[in-house]
């Protein structure tokens, strides 16, 4: 019997040892855990979301007193938030009054996290449409395996310490899980969301969504979704009598976002703000017949040579989504204001938010432009019927639209409207480049692939169907209208898309477009997207400076030569090039 004994006694403190070491290690896990996925489960949000508001904290020094901590204050009750973008970056958005927290880039402020490690907080830039200032800062490495990552707290002092009543801090808003802009319409509510619709082509019913208004005091005021395409959610205004209820006192902030039906708690995090619809009795201002919006980041050396090209040939103004530039974007773009080039620069730090960029663009637009071109700043429009042109004229884009827009019940294609212009793509290589041409891409970059990829477009945003359901710059388009493939005789788009290495390794950072991974994600390695022979890393390949080099074509060269150049004593100067 003693024998059985020891034996049993020996597999008792086996069998506690292992559950008093699988204890201690959950404990200690709980913060440790490596964050493989920013978007929660949709149990845990079942949980948590439905009342989850997000905040930083901007404290005063009374309410903490040490004699070593200087936490900044910002007497300012309206909500204050923090997202967890890719890349370990965080986007701080504040609302604060004036002077409270200063935007001069000169002023540096910390980002204070619960572990007390720090990171510089940047100015990064004032939201057009709900007024809120935004900084920018990198989540510290020793916080990067932690399961629950707290807002941070904006300081002036990097020997600041977490205060110790701070345990409640939210969680981080999460970047792929966010409703993060709103535009109303005259007839409507328009919201951009991430993490709705995940699927390219597959959109989740409208039936099952629903907008949710809420001022923080009273309860909340829901309404119907009548669209929902990629990021795009289209939903009914409040009636007047909520209206009223919702801004009591008149300068309330109405937080506003996406509920899904079939998880009734399941609204997803929001800092987006509504504003109702308002009547405009002044006189608005002659519609401009083609504009261009293009999405940009750190494009400062090249944005001259676009805005100045395409001015002269036919573009009246320009519309620039900043993506969080990090160059000297601003003083380029004050340059050409200064010159009386029309520019409108939106800051639109929302990072992989290219379509939902472009249907915003459409739709904020629509009461100043009436045709708006959808290219990148590499991209430059060239007939080939220009070349004898001794100047560049404002027709050459306008002749490329359709001259008359024919009214028709018919439903055959060709008495539809034309509603969009397509235009093939001509993909330049670095054309043994090693460095940004000074001259600019028009005049460095003359060796191109021989088959034309893809295509851009000029499309009338009247005609863009209220889905702004857009792919690879062109939009789908409502019933009654059609698009128009040019020729390459009547136009194409030299796209200077494989530069010098010192540029190209750049687009590595990461794709714009939410439906396309980024080229160091092991994922996809056929698609087109990626560029050939290069792998997952930015490693320049082996005799880069001559690939992509099938057909030598130095036609726009020797047109903006004539029209832009002038002789100096090193060649040709052109006009975009720094005096």
């Amino acid at each position: 019997m003693r024998p059985k004994i020891i034996i049993l006694t020996i597999l008792l403190c086996i069998f506690t040892s292992a559950f008093l070491f699988a204890f201690f290690s959950l404990s200690l896990s709980r913060d440790v855990l490596q964050v493989h996925e920013l978007r929660p489960s949709p149990a845990k949000l079942k949980h948590k979301l439905s009342n989850h508001q997000n905040s930083i904290s901007i404290t005063n020094e009374h309410n903490h007193p040490s004699n070593h901590r200087h936490v900044f204050s910002v007497p300012d009750e309206r909500p204050v938030h923090s997202i967890l973008l890719p890349d370990w970056e965080i986007l701080l958005t504040i609302s604060s009054p004036e002077n409270s927290v200063s935007s001069d880039s000169g002023d540096q402020y910390f980002c204070l996290f619960q572990n007390n490690a720090t990171s510089p907080a940047n100015f990064a830039g004032i939201l057009q449409f709900s007024g809120l200032k935004t900084y920018r800062c990198i989540l510290p490495n020793s916080l990067q395996r932690y399961e629950t990552i707290r807002s941070p707290i904006l300081t002036k002092s990097a020997s600041d310490t977490w205060p110790k009543n701070s345990s409640e801090l939210p969680e981080m808003l999460q970047w792929n899980f966010l409703t993060y802009e709103s535009l109303s319409t005259e007839s409507d509510l328009i919201l951009f969301v991430k993490g709705v619709n995940n699927r390219q082509g597959f959109n989740r019913p409208p039936s099952e969504l629903r907008c949710v208004f809420n001022n923080g005091v009273t309860n909340s005021v829901i309404t119907a979704v009548t669209i929902s395409a990629q990021e795009v959610f289209r939903c009914l205004h409040p009636n007047d009598t909520e209206i009223r209820r919702l801004f009591r006192n008149g300068d309330e902030k109405v937080s506003v976002s996406l509920q899904v039906q079939e998880l009734k708690s399941w609204t997803v995090p929001s800092v987006a703000y509504y504003s109702p619809p308002q009547r405009n009795l002044a006189v608005k201002d002659e519609k401009a017949l083609l504009c261009a919006c293009t999405m940009v980041y750190n494009v400062a050396k090249v944005l001259k040579e676009w805005v100045i090209y395409n001015s002269k040939i036919g573009v009246e103004k320009f519309i620039l989504y900043d993506n969080g530039s990090e160059d000297d974007l601003q003083k380029v773009v004050d340059e050409l204001l200064e010159d009386s080039y029309k520019i409108e620069k939106i800051f639109w730090p929302w990072p992989k938010t290219q379509e939902a960029g472009f249907s915003h663009c459409a739709m904020n637009s629509r009461d100043s432009c009436t045709w708006m071109m959808y290219t990148d700043v590499d991209e430059f429009i060239f007939s080939p019927k220009w070349l004898n042109s001794s100047h560049p004229s404002q027709d050459m884009l306008r002749n490329l639209l359709p001259s008359i827009l024919i009214p028709s019940s018919s439903s055959s294609s060709s008495s539809l409207k034309t509603g969009q212009v397509s235009i093939d793509c001509l993909e330049y290589g670095p054309s043994n480049q090693k460095s940004h041409p000074i001259e600019g891409v028009t005049q460095g970059y003359t060796c191109r692939r021989r088959l034309e990829q893809r295509h851009k477009s000029i499309v009338l945003l009247d005609a863009i169907d209220t889905s702004l359901l857009n792919v690879i710059h062109h939009f789908q388009l409502k019933d009654g209208y059609r698009m128009k493939k040019l020729s390459k005789i009547e136009g194409v788009v030299n796209h200077y898309k494989y530069q010098a290495w010192s540029e190209f390794k750049v687009k590595f950072r990461r794709r714009v477009s939410a439906y396309v991974v980024d080229w160091k994600t092991k994922l996809n390695p056929a698609s087109r997207d990626r560029t050939p022979g290069l792998g997952f890393e930015a490693i320049k390949p082996k005799d880069w400076d001559k690939q992509f080099c099938e057909v030598h074509d130095n036609r726009l060269k020797v047109i903006t030569q004539k029209w832009f150049g002038s002789v100096s004593s090193n060649g040709y100067k052109m006009v975009w090039q720094d005096k």
